[in-house]
């Protein structure tokens, strides 16, 4: 297994760059290892009922998981405000980094995941080849 390191600056938006490094270095199966890091706010995707939810913070990223790859990314990702509650969900478009992300990401290269539309759960699932 190899990996990728990289660092996200102030204003720059958490799920949408790591979708732009897994095109960009062309990850064809890859984990999310670790991620640290802030964010000013949250948009997550509730379980079940599946609305997305809004939250301003400054919030801390206290744990992530995920499957990365250049054909999409699914990352559930627990975030804790000022008081120490945690707030956690499917990571959507639009969570902008405070203060810095760290984001580790191994890459598998004896396989590759695809997303493909399942009409039972009404989105692209995991496929691996």
């Amino acid at each position: 297994m190899k990996q990728i390191t990289f660092r996200l600056k102030p204003g720059q938006y958490l799920k949408e760059e790591i979708e732009k490094a897994a095109r960009e270095k062309e990850i064809s199966a890859g984990v999310l290892l670790s991620i640290v890091g802030g964010v000013q706010n949250a948009v997550l995707r509730m379980a079940k009922n599946q609305i997305v939810k809004k939250w301003d913070g400054p919030f801390e990223i206290v744990s992530g998981t995920g499957t990365v790859s250049k054909d999409g990314c699914h990352i559930h990702l627990s975030l804790s405000d000022q008081k120490g509650n945690v707030i956690g969900g499917h990571l959507k478009d639009g969570c902008k980094v405070k203060y810095t992300a760290e984001i580790v990401i191994g890459i598998f290269d004896d396989i590759s995941y695809k997303r493909i539309y399942d009409a039972s759960t009404g989105f692209k699932e995991l496929e691996i080849e």
